[in-house]
């Protein structure tokens, strides 16, 4: 009663407070939709990237402090003067946290369908919790329904989210009958990393035997399998080749339901998905469900957890074959990588004769051999594989290698960063760097979606350029310190030296004059401006 009571008596302060919070959640809407939409509509990804800034950007932190006191003070006193309070927390909400764009830079909020929906439920929740609040805390209510605005559209996307699955039924519903009518073989990839290159080169070394569809670029969820069959799937197509990734526990499962994998493939299990499933066990367990279902799986043997799991998988009598990048291993496909004068060489089927081949440096070869044992496994004949593998394709910003106008090679590996593939990306540059005789420069915000090991991987990366004395830019302020930390650590006198820099563009120049005509550049990663 007495917070009903204050609120009539502060209802000019409740009034400019309502109409404040009205005008600042068109600018908050417009910023944490656009979070969502850049997480996938992940519940709870968007407060984690609320506090990502909070912590990372420096006035963010701050300024969020300066809001909660002025709420607490005007809740807490009950003086009428102090009922004015909320009303600079309001305008100062709509521009937090600073920097992080209404519209994007990069990739601007896209008003689709789900997008319109989303922003319904997101105007509903607000309202109904910003009248709660108003009643019991006065002109205090709307600033604070507007601090918690990152958790409040979690809570939205929450409630959206069976929705949104059952208006998409139809089109997986579609495109499950599309496969039963076509009947292809489905290969089924998944990984930590190196899902897309291997699909690439999947699709590559079926296509000469086969008429083959690949999904495109990483439409590898639920909605954009369907729409790869639905869109690209006709009469005659022999191989379907899915590309299946995950954002939570019991999606590889439910993608395999809905596209029944004939042959499937793990890549590699690595850290790239920590932030959301929060140990490499977990990781394990998520992707090798992708075989549960498959008569024929094809995984690299070289880690021994998934050694463990084809040995598993042939005891429940499905057809194993095994690769390695390890010569000598006891596999039914062996590349074995150059090294020093020696080419690379790959042996389809056991007891086979190795074969030379050309793999591009800057390439993970892992990757040409599950992409290699699947096609063995899906009867494309030994020479076939190995004449096409010296044309593999390549993906769009990954380890792609262009020369620049000033003399300098780039290597663009932006699409994405791990652990395993940033230390080898920054090998090989290392080394072409070396072999030209000129700098190496390297670009790079870091690795993120690691969880609990972020910190320290950066680190490591940090200090890996260090110890080739390479010249960084460390880009954003995400994982800046660690970067630079790690670079401090091992870089020697004769390092070129680290630079933190805004965003890429803002290095974009100073990397090519550090370059010169013999150097190397080394795009690493290129985080979404949604990232601090």
């Amino acid at each position: 009663m007495a917070g009903i009571v204050a609120s009539v008596l502060y209802l000019p302060f409740v009034v400019t407070a309502s109409v404040l919070g009205a005008l600042a959640a068109i600018l908050i809407a417009g910023r944490w939709v656009r979070v969502a939409q850049r997480e996938h509509y992940v519940p709870g990804s968007v407060s984690r990237m609320a506090w990502l800034w909070l912590r990372r950007e420096p006035g963010s932190g701050p300024a969020t402090a300066v809001v909660i006191v002025a709420i607490a003070v005007a809740v807490l006193v009950p003086i009428p003067a102090l009922q004015a309070l909320p009303l600079p927390a309001i305008v100062l909400l709509g521009l937090l946290p600073l920097g992080l764009g209404f519209r994007g830079t990069s990739k601007p909020l896209a008003v689709t369908s789900r997008v319109k929906r989303l922003l319904v439920v997101w105007v509903v929740v607000h309202l109904a919790v910003g009248a709660a609040l108003t009643l019991l805390l006065g002109p205090a209510g709307p600033a604070l329904t507007l601090l918690l605005s990152a958790p409040l559209t979690d809570l939205a996307l929450a409630i959206m989210a069976p929705v949104e699955k059952s208006a998409s039924q139809r089109y997986v519903a579609a495109a499950k009958k599309r496969l039963a009518q076509v009947r292809p073989t489905v290969v089924a990839i998944t990984g930590s990393y190196g899902k897309t290159s291997t699909k690439n080169y999947v699709a590559h070394l079926l296509s000469a035997t086969f008429t083959t569809v690949a999904s495109p670029a990483s439409f590898n969820n639920r909605l954009g399998l369907a729409r790869s069959v639905n869109d690209k799937l006709v009469p005659g197509t022999e191989m379907f080749v899915a590309e299946m990734g995950m954002d939570a526990p019991g999606q590889i499962a439910e993608l395999c339901e809905h596209f029944p994998p004939d042959i499937a493939a793990i890549t590699v299990i690595g850290e790239g998905h920590l932030q959301r499933m929060r140990t490499t066990d977990a990781i394990l367990q998520e992707k090798s469900t992708i075989t549960d279902r498959a008569r024929t799986v094809v995984l690299p043997i070289d880690d021994a957890r998934l050694a463990a799991l084809a040995s598993s998988d042939r005891m429940n009598g499905k057809r194993v074959v095994t690769v390695s990048c390890v010569p000598g291993t006891d596999a039914d496909v062996v590349l074995s990588p150059a090294s020093g004068d020696a080419g690379a060489t790959i042996v389809l089927g056991r007891g086979a004769e190795p074969v030379p081949v050309t793999i591009a440096s800057t390439g993970h070869a892992v990757n040409v051999a599950v992409a290699s044992g699947i096609a063995l496994a899906a009867g494309v004949p030994a020479a076939v594989i190995a004449s096409r593998i010296d044309a593999l394709p390549g993906s769009q910003h990954r380890a792609e290698v262009q020369q620049s106008p000033s003399g300098a090679l780039v290597i663009d590996d932006t699409y994405n960063a791990n652990p395993v593939g940033s230390l080898r990306a920054l090998e090989s540059a290392a080394a072409l760097a070396a072999e030209r005789g000129g700098p190496l420069v390297v670009v790079t915000p870091g690795m993120v979606e690691l969880g609990p090991v972020q910190a320290e991987r950066n680190h490591a990366f940090g200090a890996a350029i260090g110890a080739v004395g390479a010249r960084l830019f460390a880009v954003a302020r995400t994982n800046r310190a660690a970067l630079l930390a790690g670079y401090a650590s091992t870089a020697t006198a004769e390092a070129l030296g680290a630079d933190a820099v805004r965003s890429r563009e803002h290095a974009v120049a100073e990397a090519v004059t550090v370059a010169g005509e013999r150097g190397v550049i080394l795009y690493e990663n290129d985080l979404p401006d949604h990232y601090p």
